[in-house]
């Protein structure tokens, strides 16, 4: 499992989670979540810059208790992200341009080893007027979904 944040100008590192098991979303949990993501990183940019919005999607680790009370108690303004939505997270978009990337290897990675070690160097090979124009394109996404009533849309 790998975690990543992009922004306007903005690209935090991929943190891949340590000490991961069996289960529903490879055993990470809001624990997990919070010690290894939104404490070490999330929280340190929010204090930082101060006039933004943090986006995540609806996974267990993510609307748990523990994990909502502790963005509160940390001053991380959230955007709502609503149950049944179509994926107007950008994130997504940009996990979408690392996949083709990977794919386009020579040597695909057959280990989770060379998967971070592949991960880690085509990182920094994206653009980040890329990154910029994905998380910008989230205006228009939004403004589509609304036209649409909240169903499918050709962004």
């Amino acid at each position: 499992m790998i975690w990543a944040a992009i922004g306007v100008n903005q690209l935090v590192a991929p943190v891949v989670f340590q000490n991961v098991g069996q289960g529903r979303g490879n055993g990470v949990n809001a624990d997990r979540y919070i010690n290894q993501v939104l404490r070490p990183f999330v929280v340190p940019f929010f204090q930082r810059y101060r006039n933004c919005l943090f986006q995540q999607d609806n996974a267990r680790p993510h609307t748990a208790r523990a994990t909502q009370d502790f963005l509160r108690h940390n001053n991380v303004n959230l955007l709502p992200h609503p149950a049944r939505s179509p994926d107007l997270n950008p994130i997504e978009h940009f996990w979408d341009i690392m996949q083709r990337r990977i794919n386009a290897l020579a040597r695909r990675p057959r280990t989770a080893a060379e998967l971070r070690a592949a991960v880690s160097q085509l990182w920094a090979q994206v653009p980040q007027q890329q990154i910029n124009d994905l998380v910008l394109s989230m205006y228009r996404m939004c403004v589509a979904v609304i036209n649409a009533h909240g169903g499918a849309t050709h962004c």
